[in-house]
């Protein structure tokens, strides 16, 4: 596995590089200041010197004196100007020629940080003009050459360099070892722990320990350390339930081939002419009816995940026509049904997924119609549909006693919401995940008259063009 760049080197790498970018930063200007106030040292040499020398009466100086005093400063050419009269105090027997004039009575930054880089990358000696005001009311003007201000400039910037190159490393190892035991370490424990929990999530060692820190990495420990222990009782729990769907499945695909013999034994007695027999073969073969179903939806739902939808353009009114004959609705004994969905109505969805929607709603639908036998009451069971918003809503709509209120809040949820008495709510689970895997969804909407109304909503295909009912 390639290794990588940990928290830590990034932090020092980060920390010498801004470390020295500030001592960059701070050089530029020093090094600027630097050259005036070496030029402006020499000019107060010289400013000294002329004042002692114009107090005398003397015209002209001696060479030798000029030379020594010429020296002293390291300059070429020593002036006063007092108004419009000048005095020449000393100069070389050849003046050079100035290449360049530094006033030292104006400021401008950004000249003379300019300047300090030209006098230190400019090879070949410059002779300068150097302007500054004297003690007095006087100007005082030295022509100098810029070699000796070029090697104080070198020898000040390396000084400076070395020692802010010295401060930035001490100061990031200071920085990086204060941080890395502050925050670095803290976290990489705490990402090695979701490592290791990966590795092995049903092991309780593995579950990070808090260290007690009161700030936001131990809050992060703990909520780790309850989320791993919450991660580790769900896994276990989840682990039985699919070792207890396992043991249920394999009954209740026994139990679904033993139904069945019994049910062809009822189908014999039910042609028995005994009155008593006639009298109690239907409620048993209804009975049977109810666990072979009950069976057979278990093990549907018990099924790892349902596959994809494969979608195609239905005509829906011809699709509820199979649902009625799937659950026996034609010619029904005590349930009226209505197919109430617009002729030629197309629909973007799954043949067989929206059949066993349509049947799993039904068959709730009719359980309840049949709850009670009283001949006085009305048992009707409607489908209806309509274009709306890009997709398809259809309405499964009875005229039973309704949803309880108290099935209500887990109404979609397998084991639990079941609408009547001894009910699984596994048609209604499986009813809403088949919609939900077209995007759609399966509801319980409220109406004005008696009995339940259920809505599917299967929305088209993105840049599929939806088609209405056609005349």
């Amino acid at each position: 596995m390639r290794r990588r760049i940990g928290l830590s080197w990034k932090l020092l790498m980060l920390t010498l590089l801004f470390l020295m970018v500030s001592a960059i930063l701070i050089y530029i200007p020093a090094i600027a200041n630097f050259r005036l106030t070496w030029l402006s040292d020499r000019l107060a040499m010289a400013d000294t010197a002329s004042v002692v020398l114009a107090a005398s009466d003397t015209v002209d100086l001696p060479r030798d004196i000029q030379d020594e005093l010429l020296a002293s400063v390291g300059a070429m050419a020593i002036a006063i100007r007092s108004g419009s009269v000048s005095r020449l105090i000393a100069t070389v027997e050849m003046p050079p020629e100035v290449d360049a004039t530094v006033d030292l009575r104006t400021m401008d930054p950004a000249a003379d940080i300019f300047a300090a880089f030209t006098t230190m990358v400019t090879p070949k000696e410059r002779t300068l003009r150097v302007i500054g005001n004297s003690h007095s009311s006087a100007t005082v003007e030295l022509v100098i050459g810029d070699a000796p201000l070029r090697a104080a400039m070198l020898r000040y910037s390396a000084n400076l360099l070395w020692l802010a190159a010295l401060i930035s490393v001490i100061l990031s190892c200071v920085l990086f070892f204060s941080v890395d035991r502050m925050f670095v370490r803290p976290m990489r424990r705490l990402s090695q722990s979701m490592v290791t929990f990966s590795e092995d999530p049903d092991n309780p060692s593995r579950v990070v320990s808090p260290s007690g820190r009161g700030d936001e990495i131990g809050v992060a420990e703990e909520h780790l350390a309850r989320m791993q222990q919450e991660l580790q009782a769900t896994l276990g729990e989840q682990r039985h339930l699919a070792d207890l769907g396992l043991a249920v499945s394999k009954i209740n695909h026994d139990l679904r081939n033993m139904l069945a013999s019994a049910q062809l034994f009822s189908d014999r007695l039910g042609s028995l002419p005994d009155p008593t027999v006639q009298r109690f073969a239907p409620k048993l073969i209804s009975a049977l009816d109810r666990a072979i179903s009950y069976c057979q939806t278990t093990l549907a739902y018990g099924r790892a995940r349902e596959a994809p939808p494969a979608r195609r353009l239905l005509v829906l009114d011809r699709l509820v026509d199979d649902v009625a004959d799937v659950l026996g609705l034609d010619g029904h004994a005590t349930i009226t049904f209505e197919n109430k969905v617009p002729k030629g109505l197309e629909i973007d969805a799954d043949p067989e997924q929206l059949l066993r929607i349509l049947v799993n709603l039904g068959r709730n639908a009719m359980q309840a119609l049949d709850s009670d036998l009283s001949p006085a009451l009305v048992r009707r069971l409607t489908i209806s549909a309509e274009r709306r918003d890009g997709g398809v809503t259809i309405a499964v709509d009875d005229t039973g006693p309704g949803v309880p209120p108290q099935a209500r809040a887990h109404l979609f949820q397998a084991f639990q919401g079941g609408a009547r008495p001894g009910g699984t709510g596994l048609g209604l689970a499986i009813a809403s995940e088949l919609a939900r895997a077209h995007g759609g969804s399966v509801s319980l909407v409220d109406k004005a008259g008696p009995g339940a109304r259920f809505e599917i909503s299967i929305p088209d295909r993105r840049g599929q063009n939806g088609r209405g009912s056609k005349s």
